[in-house]
């Protein structure tokens, strides 16, 4: 178990080809015994983005604050504070901030490689929105 606030987490350089202005605090991940996802926290300074590229798994991401455009083959699209992205495996992306404060966004990530061979279709009860006992 870990309960920490999040400014306890270091925050650390994306030292990526293509980062600028970009940092990272990994919330959860292995190193806390998490057996399957990582939880993370992104903030970009104004003027900042994440390298353009693509994974074979999805982002899920929640914005906590600032303004953004995510960045694909397709074009950008703008997002606020509190809105919701997935953005689909193997899809290019890019998150810039265009706004004029730190733009702060969580994002869950898997930790094992996403293998295409042995995807199952996950059975998830709260999916349908049916179940909020959780």
């Amino acid at each position: 178990m870990k309960l920490v606030s999040f400014d306890q987490v270091e925050l650390e350089d994306v030292n990526v080809e293509g980062a600028k202005g970009a940092h990272i605090r990994w919330l959860i991940s292995q190193k806390d015994n998490a057996p399957n996802f990582a939880l993370r926290m992104f903030e970009i300074e104004v003027g900042g983005q994440t390298p353009f590229h693509k994974h074979p798994w999805e982002h899920e991401v929640f914005v906590l604050e600032g303004n953004g455009a995510l960045v694909t083959d397709l074009g950008e699209k703008e997002f606020k504070r509190y809105d919701v992205i997935y953005v689909d495996p193997s899809t290019n992306h890019q998150f810039k901030n265009i706004g004029e404060t730190t733009m702060k966004f969580l994002c869950i990530i898997p930790h094992e490689p996403y293998k295409v061979e042995n995807k199952k279709k996950a059975v998830n009860p709260f999916a349908s929105g049916q179940a909020n006992n959780c």
